[in-house]
């Protein structure tokens, strides 16, 4: 599988990427053996690359990667993680932030020096390394914390969190970080004050949402910033269309984005493609785009979008992406 250098970086990823959230029973609990039989799917396809957290499942994904990848040998495969959540003991419970199942582990944010310094560490012994290939910084920004909370959070960020990161990254503890975000403008602000290797973003750079190319791809190019994208399907609705039950970044889509989808479908119908498989192809063949994440917890799903990204896509349907 084609492998793409990360920013300026020794660190290689596989263009197509494996992501982990489902692991954590994301949505649906699978036992054991179902996350072992689709990582070793992804596997014997050629992906190399696997990104995970300890927000999914409060550390269950992280555990279970772990648990896949030993054996293995550490050139072989390249981890990412991220920080920003802290773990600590705490009482089980049935669902957590969607999570079904979780470790029992409670969960603040800490977005310092200390807390990133932390999580790292503990990230490190659930997978069972002593070195992530990339560390993502997890959901800083106001998207996900609000005005005033994500303040106090990017004050720790900006005061030390960022050092720790180059410390951790001069000392070769890391090979590359960045942020892993749902939305454009933590990270051009992010970048005003250093320089990222890689940004993995959800949601923002798909066939429907195309609201990084405004300003962050342009941004990342001129500063030589890889982009991972995850989210390709919006939460589902790329995947589906507009169906009865299809999410939208996961809520049920306003009627301005059902009519979107509509027309896209009837786009890509003019082409004789799936609308799930234009989605697939626009990530792949942007430019700057060093990674396509694919999130599921089933075999048969993995196959058929990997099927999709290697079939020949006509020369004619890229208007579709213009």
């Amino acid at each position: 599988m084609k492998t793409n250098r990360i920013g300026g970086t020794d660190v290689k990823i596989s263009h197509v990427s494996f992501g982990c959230s489902g692991l954590g029973n994301l949505g649906c609990k699978i036992s054991d053996a179902e996350a072992h039989a689709v990582l070793s799917s992804a596997w014997n396809n050629g992906v190399r690359y696997f990104d995970t957290a300890p927000h999914y499942g409060r550390g269950r994904s992280e555990q279970r990667l772990g648990g896949f990848l030993k054996g293995k040998r550490r050139e072989d495969y390249v981890i990412s993680t991220k920080v920003g959540r802290l773990l600590s003991p705490g009482s089980g419970q049935h669902e957590a932030d969607g999570f079904l199942e979780p470790l029992p582990n409670d969960v603040r944010y800490d977005y310092s020096a200390a807390g990133i310094d932390a999580a790292f560490e503990q990230s490190c012994a659930r997978l069972g390394v002593s070195e992530i290939d990339i560390l993502y910084v997890h959901d800083i920004g106001e998207y996900c914390h609000g005005a005033v909370a994500n303040e106090v959070h990017m004050d720790d960020f900006l005061s030390s969190g960022i050092a720790k990161l180059q410390e951790l990254k001069a000392r070769g503890k890391i090979g590359a970080f960045g942020l892993g975000v749902n939305e454009n403008e933590v990270c051009l602000e992010v970048m005003k004050h250093c320089d990222l290797d890689v940004i993995l973003l959800a949601g923002r750079l798909t066939l429907l949402d195309r609201s990084a190319e405004e300003e962050l791809v342009g941004r990342c190019r001129d500063a030589g910033t890889s982009l991972v994208l995850g989210g390709i399907f919006n939460s589902g609705i790329l995947a589906r269309g507009a169906v009865t039950g299809a999410t939208y970044d996961y809520a049920p889509p306003s009627e301005d984005i059902v009519n979107k989808v509509r027309a896209l479908e009837a786009n890509t119908q003019e082409y004789g493609i799936s609308l799930a498989t234009a989605a697939l192809q626009f990530a792949q063949h942007h430019p700057g785009v060093a990674s396509v994440l694919l999130g599921t917890t089933k075999v048969s799903s993995l196959t058929r979008n990997l099927d999709s990204i290697a079939a020949p896509f006509p020369d004619e349907a890229k208007a579709l992406f213009v």
